[in-house]
């Protein structure tokens, strides 16, 4: 398995600290507000990561934090007249909910900063005591940046070309313009916690580095993200861990890739920012979740309705080759004897997988399997639930497919007519037929179709399915 690692800016076999364990921290949400489109491709890459690394054998700890004392929370809960505490637990429920609707497993530990205050302060004693850190006048503390020899490295920038981008009055207080703090003191009315340089709350930065450790250790395997979070955030992390616990912080860096609608990039400015919830009053979960994991996991996604449509009609028809056979449990079994022909489409989709997380490659083997389900369907029946049973389960890797072909085939947009209804269509369609009365069973027909239900007839009887432009 190879995983490009963004900081060496290449592909790297895939070498885990401990035989066979995984330990995995990505940077979640600052919850002053409902999770957007952004949100949507951070939990839906990491959540394929996972999945993947747990069917290829590894025993994965997933660790996402929550960001859940921050300006822009201390702003909205005033601007709210509601306690931190109440719109903080808000908001993580409805992540939650979000993630739950795009099939997004938990991760095995969701740390919150509130709760680390104390390895905080312990970690920022540190780097004061190895002289990485001061305490300002003011009452915050600060990072001192150039005494960290390998700051930039991630993102590969010279301090010098930092420093001369630097505005010198931006705060006084600060040794150099290129110190980041690490404890802010409180304001008045403000929320706080004690500390030996008193009353104030951590930077932002700090907390990612305190919680990964009390979870994962000094060093842990994979730590992501998304892709504005390079800089600063992950190379003050970068900065402040290696100089507390003197050890390499991450041995893989991954980044996921941004979210344009329309082309443009997403922003509240532009009138093009949507939240997850916004997208799943109007379009399908699993359609939303299918267009987020075409495309690697690095590359920029494009939202627009026309993808939205590409995604669906993909995944009916994925939906329809499934449509009618018996199927079983789907999730992949290491040890399972397979088929030859289940055995060279397994193959395929985990060297695709195996490398860099190739989701595009990976669902054009899926097809590919499509296409022999289809092929031997009626000729070999078993084999095409053999096959239609391996289609599940390496698509469940992706988080794809688990419903019943009926359930998506049938539902995914607001029908003007209801399920009985329609029903009571086709029973009328078919008595015109047994009457010869062409003309209305075409004319029924016709009608369901301009409404998007699409008949299919059979020797046993007639189905429908719903169908987008």
């Amino acid at each position: 398995m190879q995983i490009y690692n963004t900081l060496t800016r290449r592909k790297e076999p895939f070498q885990t600290l401990e035989p066979g364990k995984v330990r995995m921290y990505v940077c979640g949400m600052t919850v002053y507000d409902y999770c957007h489109l952004g949100h949507a491709r951070v939990m839906v890459a990491f959540d394929v990561i996972t999945r993947y690394l747990r069917a290829r054998g590894y025993d994965v700890t997933y660790v996402r934090n929550v960001t859940d004392i921050d300006d822009k929370i201390l702003k909205r809960a005033d601007e709210n007249g509601e306690s931190i505490t109440a719109l903080t637990d808000r908001m993580i429920a409805a992540m939650h909910e979000d993630e739950a609707s795009l099939n997004v497993l938990p991760p095995d530990e969701e740390p919150r900063a509130t709760r680390h205050i104390d390895d905080i302060i312990a970690m920022i004693e540190t780097l004061i005591a190895k002289g990485y850190a001061y305490a300002a006048d003011n009452g915050d503390v600060y990072y001192r940046v150039r005494k960290f020899e390998g700051y930039g490295k991630l993102n590969n920038r010279n301090l010098d070309d930092m420093r001369s981008g630097a505005r010198v009055d931006v705060d006084a207080n600060k040794e150099d313009p290129l110190d980041f703090v690490l404890w802010k003191a409180a304001k008045s009315g403000e929320a706080h916690w004690a500390s030996p340089w008193g009353d104030g709350r951590p930077g932002w930065h700090i907390e990612c580095s305190a919680m990964s450790k009390c979870c994962l250790g000094d060093t842990f395997d994979i730590h992501g993200g998304g892709p504005d979070l390079t800089f600063p955030h992950h190379e003050n992390e970068i900065a402040q861990s290696e100089a507390a616990n003197g050890k390499p912080f991450v041995n893989t860096w991954m980044h996921a890739g941004a979210v344009r609608v329309n082309q443009e990039k997403m922003s509240k400015s532009l009138g093009n920012f949507f939240t997850i919830r916004d997208v799943l009053d109007e379009h399908d979960a699993e359609v939303v979740r299918y267009l987020l994991v075409a495309s690697h996991y690095r590359s920029p996604i494009n939202y627009s309705v026309d993808s939205l449509v590409d995604a669906r009609k993909s995944l009916v028809r994925f939906y329809t080759s499934l449509e009618g056979l018996t199927l079983g449990e789907s999730t992949l079994n290491a040890d399972a004897e397979l088929s030859s022909a289940e055995s060279i489409f397994r193959e395929r989709f985990f060297a695709a997988m195996d490398d860099d997380f190739n989701t595009p490659e990976a669902l054009s083997v899926l097809f590919d399997l499509v296409r022999e389900l289809n092929r031997v369907r009626s000729s070999a029946p078993e084999q095409a639930a053999t096959l239609a049973h391996e289609l599940k389960a390496l698509a469940e890797t992706l988080g794809l497919l688990q419903q019943s072909p009926e359930a998506f085939l049938k539902g995914g947009q607001v029908l003007s007519l209801s399920e009985a209804e329609i029903e009571a269509k086709i029973s009328e369609r078919a008595e015109a037929k047994t009457k010869k009365d062409f003309a209305k069973a075409d004319a029924i027909r016709d009608e369901l179709a301009a409404q998007g239900i699409v008949l299919k007839d059979s020797r046993e009887g007639t189905t429908w399915v719903v169908e987008t432009a």
